[in-house]
């Protein structure tokens, strides 16, 4: 076994909980498109189908455990899936397991952006799903999500934030003020067909937060998320 397999297996065992049979997979799950660039000759494969796999199988145990452990209906039941599945979730889970210092990027994606890193970090976490997947069967990788993710979901029903912005700071706003948030058009700029709207939220008729936008909704979403902000920072005073 090379350095790196021993490397690879170390940190399965120790941090995923896992002894691969076929450490290669898990080499393969941190290997994103731009490291073959730079090593043609002694890697062939990079993460995308087993990321393509993850995804199946993450949206599977994060429905059958929705399913299982609540009754609400199916509109809520999506948005609660959907909250737990995005990037910033998945990145997040992949984080706090220290996957950054096991990724293999080229020295460009290195120093890209953390909105990137962010992805990067995503997208791993599902390759790893479908690696382990692939390695162990779906109990396995049932068991590394509900470890690593599923013991979050507490958190996001507590914190409100599986909601879009609008409905959260809707909820928000009526429990600190009793009052109902209104959107307003404080400017429009561009020709009709490809206009910028920009739009303020006001509680009480103070602005509490401003975004800009393709459409109406789309301002109006930013616009909460700035609100949203100012609210848990402590900042609307």
């Amino acid at each position: 076994m090379n350095q790196d397999n021993i490397k690879y297996q170390k940190f399965a065992s120790e941090i995923l909980g896992v002894t691969f049979v076929n450490i290669e997979l898990l080499l393969q799950a941190f290997t994103h498109r731009s490291y073959l660039n730079e090593h043609k000759k002694t890697v062939k494969q990079h993460n995308e189908r087993l990321e393509f796999l993850g995804d199946a199988v993450l949206e599977l145990v994060a429905t059958e455990f929705l399913y299982n452990n609540y009754t609400e209906q199916e509109g809520i039941l999506t948005n609660w899936r959907s909250s737990l599945v995005r990037t910033e979730s998945i990145s997040a889970a992949a984080a706090r397991l220290d996957f950054e210092s096991m990724l293999r990027l080229s020295k460009g994606e290195r120093r890209g952006t953390d909105r990137a890193r962010a992805q990067i970090l995503a997208n791993t976490y599902e390759a790893v799903i479908g690696a382990i997947y692939l390695d162990q069967g779906y109990e396995a990788s049932r068991e590394f999500i509900k470890k690593s993710l599923l013991v979050t979901f507490e958190e996001i029903l507590a914190t409100g934030s599986w909601m879009d912005s609008k409905s959260h700071l809707q909820e928000l706003v009526q429990s600190l003020e009793g009052q109902t948030p209104s959107y307003r058009v404080m400017s429009e700029e561009g020709p009709d067909h490809d206009k910028t709207f920009n739009i303020g939220v006001f509680v009480n008729g103070k602005l509490l937060g401003q975004g800009s936008g393709a459409s109406k909704q789309i301002g109006q979403q930013k616009a909460a998320d700035m609100a949203l902000k100012k609210l848990k920072d402590g900042q609307s005073d």
